[in-house]
């Protein structure tokens, strides 16, 4: 384990020299995205148009050496035009007989591009991907590829034409990824990078095998029964029943059983990428707000307040 935990650093430490020829800044959210991979999670990424959202997720592709496919979500879109659909095929031995084409979520990394731009008909697609890594058709099971991630897009200004994903589907996620607009110093690289001749190419740092196997190295690093009931503390607060007085005041519900699981799974992948063989108090911390952002639901006086969610999440941690 000690020698695939020095593995997964140097890897990682490539990752982002060989990402940052292309993407500029952003070294959190490379972080969360390969978080969320090493834990079979998967990630919304909320920004504005234009911070490189697609450009990242394909260059993580690469340098992962996975297979990449976008999906861009539309008003028309259909749930075949995510999962596939069934073809009649004739064949002089078989006869009639229907054939089943895969869709494009039968790929390693799915950029679900404005995901809320679709029905909840079509949005539903997705669910039992995410959850089971499988797609029935016509009741056959059909498995994706492994490692299997989706990274689904919001756009956190363009409400109009918009479809709000539900609770369940929001669950899904592991993280929310908050991108923001990149410094002065950054912005002035990424206009240098971007309009000169020069070609940037990466290359794998990874396989799919390296990437499974550290799947199943995360769950085999030890986590102390005192995170995990500070872990559980910190959930059940974010539940106005049993929560505390910040929970009562600001949110009308809060965090379920699946936000505890994914912030130990998550502190654990984070360990690793520090180097560390054991969760601290600092891997749950870090990993806290992006596991509860989109899983919390603030009330009429958070929003006449002005209260953001990560304001809330601060104050339930700090109660504790």
């Amino acid at each position: 384990m000690i020698e695939v935990i020095e593995k997964v650093n140097k890897s990682y430490n490539k990752l982002k020299d060989e990402m940052s020829k292309i993407i500029v800044g952003q070294e959190d959210v490379v972080k969360l995205l390969l978080i969320s991979l090493m834990t079979k999670g998967h990630c919304l990424i909320v920004g504005v148009p234009g911070l490189a959202k697609t450009l990242m997720v394909s260059t993580m592709s690469r340098c992962l050496g996975l297979d990449f496919k976008r999906i861009q979500f539309t008003p028309d879109l259909m749930p075949s035009d995510i999962t596939g659909s069934e073809i009649i095929e004739e064949d002089t031995k078989k006869g009639r007989y229907y054939k089943f084409i895969k869709g494009p979520v039968f790929s390693n990394i799915i950029l679900a591009d404005e995901i809320n731009r679709t029905p909840p008909k079509t949005q539903a697609a997705l669910l039992q991907a995410m959850q089971e890594h499988i797609v029935t058709a016509n009741g056959i099971d059909h498995k994706l590829d492994e490692p299997f991630l989706v990274l689904a897009t919001q756009n956190p200004i363009e409400q109009e034409g918009t479809y709000p994903l539900p609770e369940a589907q929001l669950d899904r996620f592991i993280f929310q990824v908050d991108i923001s607009y990149p410094s002065r110093k950054e912005e002035i690289d990424i206009v240098s990078n971007t309009t000169s001749a020069y070609d940037y190419m990466v290359k794998p740092v990874l396989t799919k095998e390296d990437i499974l196997e550290i799947q199943k190295i995360i769950r085999e690093v030890p986590a102390s029964d005192e995170y995990i009931e500070l872990d559980i503390d910190i959930v059940r607060a974010t539940r106005p029943e049993t929560g505390n007085s910040v929970a009562k005041k600001w949110l009308s519900y809060g965090a379920g059983p699946r936000a505890s699981q994914n912030i130990i799974l998550a502190a654990k992948a984070n360990a690793i990428l520090s180097g560390r063989y054991a969760i601290t108090r600092e891997d749950i911390s870090y990993c806290v707000a992006p596991v509860l952002k989109h899983r919390i639901i603030s009330n009429f006086n958070a929003e006449a307040e002005g209260i953001s969610k990560e304001n809330i999440i601060k104050e339930i941690l700090d109660s504790l």
